[in-house]
This record gives C-alpha cells, sequence and structure tokens, in this order.
C-alpha cells in the first residue's frame, strides 16, 4: 500500500508542476500579496506636522518639544500663536496643534487640536502625542510599544496575510482540483479502487501541503530580510504551528470538495465560506473585540483567528509554543474533525 500512496502522490505532484496556472496561483500570488500588504498596503503613520501652541516657553515646554523631535513620528512645524490654529490646521500646515498651558511648567495640563478629516489619522496621531507628551519621558512610550516601537503595519499584516494565503493554496486548491477529476470521472475511478478512502485523501494533500511549506519558506524569508519583520518565537516553532494549519486548512478543502457539484461552485464556496470571514471575522484587518456582540461569536470558529493570534505572539513577541498552547489546541480540534467528516464523506460515496 505504501508503493499505491507513493505513486498517487507523484501523480498529484506532476498534475499540479505541469499546470501553469496552478503555479502561478501556488508561487507567485503569495509573493505578491506579501509584497503589496507589506509595502503598498499600509497603516502606518509617520511624519506627522505638530505645531506648539505655548505662551510661556519655559525649560518644560523646551524638554517637550526636544520629546516630539526626537522620533520620526513627528515633525516640529515651529510655535505658533493660539489665533493662528484654526489657520495651520485648515491649511494643512500641521496636521495637529499642541496647546501647553499658561501654568504648563508647574501643572502639565496641555490640549491636543486635531485636523479631523481623516478620523482614523487623527485617532493616531493623538494616541502617539498622548504618548509622548503625557508620558513625560520617551523611553516610557517606546516601552508601551515593546513588541513593536516602530509601529509598522507589517507586523501586524504578515501573520494575517499567511492565514489568509494558506487557505487560498491549500483549501481553495485542494476543493477545485477534486472537483475537476469528479467532473472528468477520474474520481469514480479511484473511488472504486481497492484504495482506502483515507489514503485518497493523503495523496490529495500531501503536494499541496509540500507547495504550502516552499511558500511558507518564501514568506518569512520575504518578511525578515524585506519587511524586517521579527521571527522573534523561534523558526521551526512558526513552522511547526504553521503545519497544523496547512493540514486543517487541506482538510477544509475536502470537505468543501465533497459538497460542491462543479469547479465554479467550489471556487464560490471556497471564496465565500473561507475567505470572507478570514478578512473580517479572524482579526487580519481589525481586533475581532470591536465587532458587535452579536457577531463576535463567529470568531471564536474561525480558524484563522487562532492562527493568527498565534503567529503574532510567536513572531512579533517573541513567546515560546506554551503560550499558544490554546490556539493551538483549538486548531488540531478542528483538523481531526475535517478530516473525519471529509474521510467518512468519501467511504459514503465509496459505499454507495
Amino acid at each position: 500500500m505504501q508503493i499505491k500512496l507513493s505513486s498517487f502522490v507523484r501523480k498529484e505532484m506532476l498534475h499540479i508542476l505541469r499546470d501553469p496556472r496552478t503555479m502561478l496561483v501556488v508561487l507567485v500570488i503569495p509573493v505578491v500579496l506579501i509584497l503589496l500588504f507589506g509595502f503598498t498596503v499600509s497603516t502606518d503613520v509617520n511624519h506627522i506636522d505638530v505645531a506648539v501652541c505655548a505662551p510661556v516657553r519655559g525649560d518644560a515646554v523646551r524638554k517637550t518639544v526636544e520629546r516630539l523631535c526626537r522620533t520620526d513620528l513627528f515633525r516640529f512645524k515651529g510655535f505658533i500663536d493660539a489665533p493662528d490654529i484654526d489657520a495651520h490646521l485648515r491649511t494643512g500646515k500641521a496636521s495637529a496643534v499642541v496647546v501647553l498651558a499658561d501654568d504648563y511648567e508647574t501643572s502639565g495640563h496641555y490640549q491636543v487640536v486635531l485636523d479631523g478629516a481623516d478620523v482614523n489619522t487623527a485617532r493616531v496621531s493623538e494616541g502617539y502625542l498622548r504618548g509622548v507628551i503625557g508620558g513625560g519621558d520617551q523611553d516610557l512610550f517606546v516601552l508601551q510599544q515593546v513588541y513593536n516601537p516602530e509601529m509598522k503595519s507589517a507586523f501586524n499584516f504578515i501573520p494575517g496575510i499567511l492565514g489568509m494565503i494558506f487557505l487560498l493554496i491549500c483549501a481553495i486548491m485542494t476543493s477545485v482540483s477534486i472537483v475537476r477529476e469528479k467532473e472528468t470521472g477520474t474520481m469514480e475511478v479511484l473511488l472504486v479502487s481497492p484504495v482506502k478512502p483515507a489514503y485518497i485523501i493523503v495523496s490529495k494533500m500531501i503536494p499541496y501541503l509540500l507547495l504550502s511549506l516552499v511558500d511558507l519558506a518564501i514568506i518569512l524569508l520575504l518578511a525578515y530580510f524585506v519587511l524586517d519583520v521579527p521571527l522573534s518565537g523561534g523558526v521551526w516553532n512558526i513552522i511547526l504551528f504553521s503545519v497544523v494549519y496547512l493540514v486543517l486548512a487541506l482538510a477544509l478543502g475536502m470537505v468543501v470538495s465533497n459538497v460542491a457539484k462543479s469547479q465554479i461552485a467550489a471556487l464560490l464556496m471556497s471564496a465565500l465560506v473561507m475567505m470572507m470571514p478570514v478578512l473580517f471575522f479572524s482579526g487580519m484587518l481589525f481586533p475581532p473585540d470591536n465587532l458587535p456582540w452579536a457577531l463576535r461569536w463567529i470568531t471564536y470558529i474561525i480558524p484563522a483567528r487562532w492562527y493568527i493570534d498565534a503567529m503574532r505572539k510567536l513572531m512579533i513577541e517573541g513567546v515560546g509554543l506554551r503560550s499558544v498552547l490554546l490556539e493551538g489546541g483549538i486548531l488540531v480540534g478542528e483538523t481531526l474533525l475535517l478530516l473525519a467528516a471529509a474521510t467518512k464523506r468519501f467511504s459514503d460515496r465509496l459505499e454507495g
């Protein structure tokens, strides 16, 4: 049976390698997505133009301005008078104005006036300014951002892209390829052969698992050497956790292929059932806690949510596997359920 299994795996691998469209999706699109999200799509807010309104410019005011100038987050645009605040914001000469009270030397009271045309930028700018001025020490601000002191959005996007890419490669490509064999009649030949359903499933999963590991290696190399994303938790821990998620995605593709009747149906089901939840419910774009309470429970059954959370801990925070046991346990449980469902469906078709 080992010879038969290896023959099936070899057949699947050759079929994939001979299809240029599949190789394009598997090897080129992940690289494009990583570079696109790493360089083009960015939520970073840098070089904020800040002016200071300080009626009394004593030693405390001077130190506050020095703290603003010590970071690349801000560009000091000089001191202005109170009547000029509105004009500076409206004309774009400044994106924010820090108004220091007359008794700032003793009280430390201040106010931040922002251009609210871009709400997200205004909120981020306010947080940065209060972190520097309110903290009273730039070192304190850096300590508060210890896992991402430069606030690079790539640190947040890369784990999310990993979760999305592996669903794209493993789940969608696997489901479409199996449905294609169903349409051509090849799958029926396999089902009536003496090969067990489990071996058919494994032979379909292994080639895409190997290609996904190649993608994982490429993505990690790009993330580390090109985008400066740290791999603080250890490369082998990241790979081990990713393998679990890859097997889960492959099993999910098997389940979809058993339900879909055509390649287009498999593609649409994969996109709607997997891609959309990953984007909106996994924490890839925004924290799940920001969702309405009626939708928040959905995030707990989305596998990508647990994988992305674990990758952020392993890659950015530098924790070990013990700190992601909860996420790992949930992914293993979901993987076993999906594998059981896929195997049972194949067995039912064989018996039918």
